[in-house]
């Protein structure tokens, strides 16, 4: 007979602190193979395009057109709801997105490299798309409500460490690499190739690890798929204030859309051209790593605040911690100063902003998603949801490169400054309940 533990056993924990036990196995991985993709088409192809010689206008263009999967993704996001379980969804796309990213590292040294990595970008933001409607709603599906907003902070940060690994050590290891051995392609193709196998080891991990919720099962679709399809999306649009949903979610990030395109190539460019003249490798160390540091730890603080108080109490002072820092951009274009550390400093406290008040924006969604807390269709609207915010992003987006032509870095970020004013405007609107994203003991606790 063994001696008794002093630590209870899992199966003598309460329910909650098992699944909660559980969840850390694997939100932190599954938002780190959510945000990851996301930043490889979103980020790292333009930074590769621009150490390539691509003009900030065709850059720019092209880049945000790769938004496009995301902004229709609530087309398809029924079919995931009806067909296989949000689990199945997760690991098969994981297993495509590595697939792609052999695809580009394999054939950036070969002729017409450009269209075949471009293509083969369109495969991962595709395969990224329906990995995020599966991955979100399989964390609605897997966590009871009042934990939802607990971990909001949690999937935040490895999204973000995502963003770092991408922006900061890749973009670092490409530059490193292409300054050591002057050939900056063999760079990216070796980063590609890091790419691939991590995400073919997210595939096996995840095919183990994942839990398997008794709700995460196929909707069906009794009436017909075409049927249940167009409910989905009649239910969504059916909202009272559904005029205020969508200008909101399309507004929120319309300052940001323009600005995120062109501050890399603002921190690569000559002194001459307006730009601070940073190598590729000082770009990761900058940007992609002090900058998304900060941007973590401001995820983290403004999940734990929501969690805390609530959105309705913290909407205001997270609007406007998104949207002021815009002004270090203001003054890096119109300073350009030489020293790094001050650089950096400008870039945290701008990061740490965004990431603090972005957290108000991901409640919101999950609000609209599943607002009476029974919505069978919260995957998909949360689809709906990320897609309109992915069109808020990519048209913006498409333009920048040709705004910050005519205007000079200078003007351009003084411009971002006042995109962001109609999403303050919207926000005045905004229906939102004193206690939504607080967390709710349990009781007897």
């Amino acid at each position: 007979m063994s001696a008794p533990s002093a630590a209870p056993r899992e199966t003598d924990l309460p329910a909650s602190a098992q699944q909660q036990r559980s969840a850390w196995w694997w939100i932190p991985s599954l938002y780190f193979g959510e945000g990851m993709p996301y930043v490889v088409v979103m980020t790292l192809a333009g930074t590769m395009y621009t150490t390539l010689g691509m003009p900030n206008a065709e850059m720019a263009l092209v880049t945000s057109l790769l938004y496009l999967p995301w902004v229709i993704k609530p087309l398809w996001s029924p079919i995931v709801d009806i067909f296989r379980t949000k689990r199945h969804w997760v690991v098969v796309m994981q297993l495509l997105i590595g697939a792609a990213m052999a695809l580009v590292a394999f054939t950036l040294p070969m002729a017409f490299a450009f269209q075949i990595s471009l293509a083969a970008f369109w495969l991962v933001a595709f395969s990224s798309a329906t990995h995020d409607i599966a991955a979100d709603g399989f964390y609605l599906l897997a966590l009871p409500a009042h934990e939802q907003a607990a971990f909001i902070g949690v999937r935040s940060a490895f999204y973000r460490v995502a963003m770092l690994a991408g922006q900061g050590g890749l973009v670092w290891v490409a530059g490193t690499l292409g300054d050591t051995t002057g050939n900056i392609t063999l760079g990216w193709s070796i980063v590609f190739m890091i790419l691939a196998s991590l995400f073919f080891v997210l595939f096996f991990y995840h095919s183990r690890v994942l839990p398997r919720p008794g709700v995460d099962r196929p909707s069906g679709a009794s009436d017909g798929v075409v049927a249940e399809f167009m409910a989905t999306f009649v239910q969504f649009f059916q909202r009272r204030d559904i005029v205020v949903v969508l200008a909101f979610l399309l507004l929120f990030r319309f300052g940001e859309a323009q600005a995120l395109k062109m501050v890399t190539p603002f921190l690569l460019a000559a002194h001459q051209q307006g730009g601070l003249a940073l190598s590729t490798a000082q770009v990761g160390i900058t940007y992609g790593t002090i900058g998304v540091i900060s941007l973590t730890l401001g995820g983290l603080l403004g999940g734990f605040a929501i969690s805390r108080h609530g959105l309705k109490k913290w909407l205001w002072p997270m609007m406007l911690s998104v949207h002021l820092p815009n002004i270090a951009f203001v003054y890096l274009a119109f300073a350009a100063p030489d020293n790094i550390h001050l650089i950096q400093t400008a870039i945290a406290v701008e990061q740490f902003g965004y990431g603090f008040g972005f957290t108000a924006f991901m409640m919101y969604m999950i609000l609209v998603a599943d607002r009476d807390g029974n919505n069978p269709h919260k995957t998909a609207h949360y689809a709906i949801c990320t897609g309109f915010m992915a069109l808020g992003m990519m048209l913006p987006g498409m333009v920048s490169g040709w705004i910050q032509e005519q205007l000079g870095y200078q003007r351009f970020f003084v411009w971002v400054c006042f995109a962001t004013l109609p999403s303050l405007a919207v926000a005045a609107f905004l229906q939102i309940g004193p206690t939504f994203g607080k967390k709710v003991e349990a009781a007897g606790d």
